[in-house]
């Protein structure tokens, strides 16, 4: 079901008439964007997906589990509540808006997002998938980029080749499944279950089989696996092993004012600070992003304390600030562990029969599929791209003066921040790269929307009323 209000066509476009803007995969990121321009009507759009529909991790659409922000971080509302492509008229849609609000969820599951968005992604005209990119090209007798693309049938075969020209270009590309490097060749080779988190789902009955298992990750997704093993395995015969390199099984950083991270005012400090500081700093917020929710923690003690009513304890061993620095088949049935103590500075041997990697997810390299624009692209002291405060990427003036941009989604960790993969801020980077494409601001957004202040220059004020000063500070008579 679409949604009920009515929403602008999509404007006529000829085949051989470039575009206003293509986006190149569809994930939320992308599918935001695409919502946002969708209302705009004369913006002539078009975003490709090589996958043959929309879903969101499907491999951990745990029973249960549920988003780390609201609902209100759906694609749309925190830039244009009355959008029909909100959560809220999803639920409208489906009769459910009754039942939503005296549910009381401020947090929703992650397989109703999912649903969400695949509605959105079922209705919303100009997604196109099943279609590959294969090369982004620069035509300067044009002044317009070329993409080429494979459709592909739903059986995974070429159905046609295909190239469209657009003024702009939007790379949504998303992350991929991040292995470690001792586990590699384990979990290419097949045997032995050494999966990743991200598969989770598809195979968990083989891996609920398995005699032993070890959950490697200390993240939300390594927290939900280990709780769903636990739950599902007989007391006093759970078998579990689960170990992180962190010093500690953490909670997320979920204090009002350490969400603070997470807003367009924190993104613009971090977008200004000096190259060497910004990369110092990511890895020392993990505790924002990587830890896990309280909840979570709860659930997982309360079912270990209650596996001990009965005496003893549950075969499950939690270590925090261990690292896996080899491993390899034993009798090509079972996995070996080689272990490290980060700070006893010891070494041991785990034997187990399967392996879940909750080791997370990396940016995907653009470098590949922006090979054609290779001696365009700018880049910063570590060979990386530069992207502007309106998530364009750096490229020589020759292209970047004719007002041809590439903008870029989830992409720009190095330059804006934590802040980049969270949901809470896709609507808000979809309005500015909308308000920055057509130069027309169809998204106001706000000046001010954290109370801290990152740096020393006092951010704007929003409330009227006169300025203040500062009375200068003497000392009394």
């Amino acid at each position: 079901m679409s949604p009920t209000r009515p929403t602008l066509p999509a404007p006529r476009h000829e085949p051989d008439a470039p575009r206003d803007l293509v986006g190149i995969g569809i994930g939320p990121f992308n599918l935001s964007l695409a919502a946002l321009a969708q209302p705009l009507g004369g913006l002539d759009t078009a975003f490709y997906e090589q996958r043959p529909a929309f879903h969101w991790h499907p491999g951990l659409l745990i029973d249960g589990a549920t988003l780390q922000v609201p609902f209100l971080a759906d694609l749309v509302t925190l830039a244009d509540p009355v959008n029909p492509w909100s959560f809220l008229n999803y639920l409208r849609t489906r009769d459910r808006l009754f039942p939503f609000y005296f549910a009381e969820r401020f947090h929703i599951q992650r397989a109703e997002y999912d649903a969400y968005c695949r509605w959105v992604s079922e209705n919303l005209p100009g997604l196109h998938f099943g279609h590959q990119i294969d090369a982004v090209r620069w035509n300067p007798e044009r002044i317009l980029y070329e993409v080429d693309f494979t459709q592909i049938d739903s059986d995974g075969e070429v159905e046609a080749l295909g190239r469209t020209y657009t003024k702009n270009i939007v790379l949504g590309i998303g992350t991929a499944p991040h292995v470690p490097e001792p586990l590699k060749p384990l979990a290419d080779a097949h045997g032995v279950p050494v999966i990743h988190s991200a598969d989770y789902l598809r195979h968990r009955d083989t891996i609920l089989a398995a005699d032993h298992v070890t959950v490697i990750g200390s993240g939300q997704s390594g927290a939900e696996i280990f709780l769903d093993l636990l739950t599902a395995r007989p007391p006093g015969r759970e078998k579990i092993h689960w170990l992180a390199r962190t010093e500690a099984f953490a909670p997320m950083e979920y204090s009002k004012l350490g969400l603070e991270h997470f807003t367009p005012d924190y993104t613009r400090y971090f977008h200004t600070l000096p190259e060497p500081v910004r990369d110092s700093l990511v890895p020392r917020q993990w505790q924002l992003h990587k830890g896990i929710d309280t909840d979570t923690i709860t659930a997982i003690h309360h079912e270990l304390y209650r596996r001990t009513l009965n005496g003893g304890w549950p075969d499950a061993v939690l270590t925090p600030g261990v690292t896996v620095r080899t491993a390899g088949r034993v009798a090509t049935t079972r996995v070996e562990l080689h272990l490290e103590h980060t700070q006893q500075a010891t070494r041991s041997r785990l034997t187990t029969d399967a392996v879940v990697l909750a080791t997370g997810y990396r940016e995907r390299p653009l470098d590949q599929l922006l090979a054609g624009l290779t001696p365009y692209l700018r880049r910063d002291a570590s060979e990386r791209p530069r992207v502007d405060q309106h998530y364009r990427l750096g490229l020589e003036p020759s292209i970047s003066r004719t007002g041809r941009h590439i903008y870029v989604q989830n992409a720009e960790r190095h330059t804006h921040g934590v802040g980049a993969p969270d949901l809470g801020l896709a609507a808000w980077r979809s309005a500015t790269i909308l308000n920055a494409l057509t130069g027309t601001n169809p998204y106001p957004l706000p000046r001010r929307t954290a109370f801290t202040s990152f740096g020393l220059d006092r951010p704007e004020h929003t409330t009227p009323g006169p300025a203040k000063t500062l009375t200068p500070l003497v000392e009394p008579r």
